[in-house]
This record gives structure tokens, C-alpha cells and sequence, in this order.
């Protein structure tokens, strides 16, 4: 098996769409159909069915995934093995990451892998939680730092610090002038929410049905930054928004905050690991890195000059 064709009939399978990953890959779709096609001729069959909307796997293609991943994940592992034990530590990291957590996390950890292990390159995916969790179970990612809502107990999770949430204004709004704000407070107004299916919409409207009343969207929209100009610039706008989210326009006096209680909602940002197979040691060095550096930043995801 060639392991770059490997790794293209696996992200094909998980894209379902040949147009994305030649979108992904800068390349035209007929080059990665030609590749597929040569594939599926060393495998002896068809492995894709054409659809409407893109690919979907045939019987034969399905049960080529199932074998072909962790055959993929192993091949990766030994070659990253035998390049370290060489005492040269080469390979991809893929890690997925919430939009919140991706700077300045990610960056210093480029910086540092650049002094101490330029060999590894990061390959970053930037989605939200239940996305990254599906990455993590089809292997598209090697790990991912993601939210929580219960405290992560070791294991394949690593709690990295804990986010509480904050009701985020325009600067200046008498609503949010206060430290801290009860969370029945929220009723009545005119909110910038996240759109359904979500977790954390499902835990906002949950906790305010708690409290006997509906949470009442102006609008909803899955982009931080849309949700945070909105507010910006929107007087009257409110918006339910974790600290790491708005760090910046909190630090430029562009936006203001107060700490929600009575409840407070709190969430644990984790670094999950795969369920399944062994971390390369790239991926292990990566892991450690950023443990070390939020732990350096006092358990946030900030530092602490900011």
C-alpha cells in the first residue's frame, strides 16, 4: 500500500467530496478523481459511489476505511519512531482546536516547536466541539483541545483550565458594569446567540428554562466574530460568551463583560487524546507543550501580560 494514496482515499472518505479535497489540496478534482480511480483498481473494486452532492462509501469502500485507518495511524507511528530514534524528530501533528483556544495558543506552540523541534509541523483544524469530537473518532485529528461541560477524569482527557461565562456588551453599557451578573438578568433581552444544534446553546436555553423563562435570540449566528461585531456595534445587543472569546476586545475597551451567576456556568477546556491507538512521538512532545504552556499562563489560555 502506498501511504500517500492511503491518506487520500481517508480524507476523501471523510470529506465526501472530491471537489473538497481538491479545494483543500490546491489542486483541480480531476487530478484526485485520476488518483482515487488508480486506487480503487489496486484495491479491485469500487470504493465510491458518485452522489448528487459528492461521494459516499460503497460496502467495499466501508470496510476499507475500517482497515485502512489504523493501518495508516500504525505506518505513521513506526516511521515517527524510527526517525526519533535517529535522534531527529520529524512528523505532522494534526490538531484540532476551538476558535477561542486558537491564539495565542497555537502560536507559541508554533514558536517553540520551531526552536526546539522544527522537524514537527503542525497541521491546525479550527472547528467547534462535537465537529472536533467526530474528527478525533474518525482519526482526522491526532488530538484536540476542546470544551467540556463536566470535569475532565484523565484518562484520554487532560483538563487544561476551566472557563466560566460572562454576559458581553458594548463598551460603556450600564448592564455589564458590574463584576458579576445573576443569570435571571438575561430575560427580556435582546441577545446574539449561537444557532441550534449546539451544546452550548442546548446548555443556555436549559439553564434559563430553569429559571422559568426563554432565553429570546435577535440573532443567531455560529461565528464568534459575527457575534461579537454584532454586539460591538449594536447597542442593546447582548451576547453569552466565554473569557478567551473576547479577550482582546475586553483588553481594547471595545467590548465589556460581567461574569454570569446564580447559576454559574462554567466549562472545562480539555486536551482530548485519541480513543483508540498510540500518540507518535511528535504527537507526544506537541501533548506536552501545551500542557506545559497553559499550566506557564496559570491554568489560562491567555498569557498573563495580556
Amino acid at each position: 500500500m502506498n501511504v500517500s494514496s492511503v491518506r487520500l482515499f481517508l480524507e476523501v472518505a471523510e470529506a465526501g467530496s472530491l471537489s473538497k479535497v481538491a479545494a483543500r489540496r490546491q489542486t483541480v478534482q480531476s487530478h484526485i478523481s485520476r488518483q482515487i480511480t488508480d486506487f480503487e483498481a489496486e484495491c479491485g473494486g469500487t470504493l465510491f459511489r458518485r452522489t448528487g452532492r459528492g461521494v459516499a462509501l460503497t460496502e467495499l469502500g466501508t470496510r476499507a476505511v475500517v482497515r485502512l485507518r489504523p493501518w495508516l495511524q500504525e505506518t505513521e507511528r513506526l516511521t515517527q519512531e524510527l526517525r526519533s530514534e535517529s535522534g531527529l524528530l520529524l512528523g505532522e501533528v494534526r490538531l484540532g482546536i476551538i476558535p477561542s483556544a486558537a491564539h495565542p495558543l497555537t502560536t507559541r506552540l508554533f514558536e517553540r516547536l520551531q526552536v526546539e523541534h522544527p522537524g514537527i509541523r503542525l497541521d491546525i483544524a479550527e472547528a467547534q466541539g462535537a465537529d472536533l469530537d467526530a474528527m478525533l473518532d474518525s482519526g482526522s485529528v491526532d488530538m484536540a483541545v476542546l470544551f467540556r461541560f463536566h470535569k475532565p477524569s484523565g484518562g484520554e482527557e487532560v483538563q487544561l483550565c476551566v472557563a466560566h461565562t460572562y454576559l458581553v456588551s458594548a463598551a460603556g453599557d450600564p448592564l455589564t458594569q458590574d463584576a458579576t451578573l445573576s443569570f435571571s438578568r438575561l430575560e427580556g433581552l435582546r441577545l446574539v446567540l449561537p444557532r441550534r444544534p449546539s451544546h452550548w446553546r442546548h446548555a443556555l436555553d436549559e439553564t434559563a428554562r430553569s429559571l422559568g423563562f426563554k432565553l429570546e435570540p435577535a440573532v443567531e449566528a455560529d461565528s464568534l466574530t459575527v457575534q461579537k461585531e454584532l454586539v460591538a456595534r449594536g447597542r442593546g445587543l447582548y451576547s453569552i460568551l466565554g473569557p478567551y472569546s473576547v479577550s482582546a476586545e475586553l483588553r481594547s475597551g471595545r467590548l465589556q463583560a460581567s461574569k454570569l451567576v446564580r447559576p454559574a456556568l462554567s466549562r472545562y477546556i480539555a486536551l482530548a487524546l485519541p480513543k483508540q491507538g498510540k500518540l507518535s512521538p511528535a504527537c507526544r512532545v506537541v501533548a506536552s507543550m501545551l500542557e506545559q504552556l497553559v499550566e506557564s499562563w496559570g491554568h489560562q489560555l491567555t498569557e498573563p501580560s495580556a
